[in-house]
């Protein structure tokens, strides 16, 4: 038994094969709401971590992080066809399959929200607290000046 779809090669190869995931997207995005939405946070995401970023690796695990979410539940949705198209009858190994490919979609997500809210809290919250240019210290350096005259008046009488 031969698989006549293995035939190709070269470039024809290359053109079949971006066609096929070309289809593939077009089907999870039509026939999966959960990764349309994904799709609308990548959207808003992608951009977001070139700017959040402060250098090339923060940008990347940032983005890295968003692509990851999307790679896994294009995987979920094909497990969950696979399932599908084998029976609709409940069974305990489909429900163990889609299960733990829930997880994993689970797990990326978690992954994605781990990586954007460190970044997000070294960015804005710790830098507050270790950089003395930062906005934050800056206000308390001009908070404490604005005390100190009514502490020499007090010292003074």
């Amino acid at each position: 038994m031969t698989n006549e779809h293995k035939g190709r090669s070269g470039v024809d190869r290359i053109v079949h094969a971006a066609r096929n995931s070309i289809n593939g997207l077009h089907a999870a995005y039509t026939g999966e709401s959960a990764f349309r939405q994904e799709t609308w946070l990548a959207v808003v995401m992608l951009p977001t971590a070139f700017w959040l970023g402060r250098n090339a690796i923060e940008v990347a695990l940032l983005a890295g992080t968003v692509l990851l979410v999307l790679i896994v539940e294009l995987l979920n949705s094909a497990i969950e066809a696979v399932v599908d198209r084998v029976s609709f009858e409940w069974h305990d190994l489909s429900k163990r399959a889609k299960d733990i490919a829930s997880a994993a979609v689970l797990l990326s997500l978690l992954t994605c929200a781990g990586f954007w809210a460190t970044i997000i809290a070294q960015r804005f919250v710790l830098s507050c607290a270790a950089s003395s240019r930062s906005p934050c210290i800056a206000a308390r350096a001009s908070a404490t000046r604005r005390r100190l005259p009514m502490q020499r008046a007090r010292s003074a009488s």
